[in-house]
């Protein structure tokens, strides 16, 4: 694991955005969160793309959520990390202000990106991915949510 200059300024996050579960049943999943912990989901969509259909859940009072990732078609990443590694814990997104910034300033650390620029996420946010072996096995997603529409 690359490990930071001493040093460096700690406020690269804002705080921890989600965590991501690959599940294979998206419906299953949000039944089993709503009727097993009473959390629900506030927010679903298809992203294309990423190849999921994914849910948010609301924990508490606060502004942290639960992503449930489940796959569209047997290809795709999350189907592909269920194959490997079953259901469970896929990531922890961490949110920024700015991804390209942050970006920018991983990869100065010696962090590879999955991308070589942000992509869509979910709601219109942008992200990207520090590699996990980068992260001591951590899939971690940076997410840059979109401007608030008033």
């Amino acid at each position: 694991m690359t490990t930071p200059d001493a040093g460096l300024p700690a406020d690269l996050f804002t705080t921890i955005d989600h965590v991501g579960i690959a599940v294979p049943d998206l419906r299953e999943a949000i039944a089993f969160y709503e009727l097993a912990f009473g959390i629900t989901s506030v927010h679903e969509e298809v992203n294309e793309e990423q190849g999921v259909h994914e849910a948010m859940l609301s924990v508490g009072d606060g502004d942290t959520r639960i992503q449930l990732l489940a796959p569209l078609t047997p290809d795709s990443t999350i189907a592909k990390f269920i194959g490997r590694s079953g259901p469970g814990l896929q990531q922890l997104a961490f949110r920024v202000d700015d991804v390209d910034e942050a970006s920018t300033t991983l990869r100065e650390r010696g962090l590879r990106l999955l991308y070589d620029t942000p992509r869509r996420g979910t709601a219109g946010s942008r992200i990207n991915f520090v590699h996990p072996k980068d992260a001591g096995g951590v899939l971690v997603e940076l997410v840059e949510p979109a401007p608030e529409v008033h």
